[in-house]
């Protein structure tokens, strides 16, 4: 009897061993609503901070600011981990734009400029093949924090990111945690380069 309840206790063990664990879905992950919006990333502030801009401009004759902006950007956790070990951003990625505005003389501040706690701008770049053909998309439109309209090709944010992202067409120049990385390791794009190269001459 005992000899059959050990058999038993070793096939059950060995059974529960075998049966692969289902793993959590990435709660950062992109999804969707029915129409194919967006659904608005509700904990983006939690996710991985990557950088914060003051009033730039891609453009070389762009008219002098009226007022400053702030362009904080934020990658979900489980993208920044990936990429960290191969200079390419996984499907599911999710980068955050948010911009607020900068103001001066806030509080006991009397030099420079804070961030305003109105946020606005928001947009989002996702890396999702399955939704997109291509996998990079654009998303704008979050007024409503509920979803973002997909923004469609031929918008400039789609070929700027292409001809000038330093690394898997992203912005990876702007991200001080991240840009000695892709030196370090050769991540840097063809294109990249040859803009700095060109900006050398």
């Amino acid at each position: 009897m005992i000899r059959w309840l050990m058999v038993m206790s070793l096939l059950l063990t060995g059974t529960q061993t075998r049966t692969p664990k289902a793993t959590p879905a990435d709660p950062d992950a992109p999804s969707y609503t029915a129409e194919g919006k967006l659904k608005y990333p509700v904990n983006y502030r939690e996710w991985v901070f990557l950088t914060s801009g003051l009033d730039m401009s891609y453009s070389a004759d762009a008219a002098a600011a009226t007022h400053s902006v702030f362009d904080n950007v934020f990658v979900n956790p489980a993208a920044y981990k990936v990429f960290l070990k191969t200079g390419v951003w996984p499907e599911g990625t999710m980068l955050v734009l948010e911009n607020r505005g900068g103001e001066g003389n806030h509080s006991i501040n009397t030099r420079g400029k804070t961030q305003t706690m109105e946020v606005t701008g928001f947009e989002v770049h996702v890396k999702d093949s399955s939704h997109m053909k291509g996998g990079w998309a654009f998303y704008a439109g979050f007024g409503d924090k509920l979803s973002g309209k997909l923004l469609d090709r031929p918008a400039n944010c789609y070929t700027c990111h292409e001809q000038h992202g330093a690394v898997d067409t992203t912005f990876v120049q702007f991200y001080p945690t991240l840009m000695g990385l892709a030196k370090e390791r050769g991540w840097l794009s063809p294109e990249y380069l040859k803009d700095e190269g060109a900006a050398a001459k």
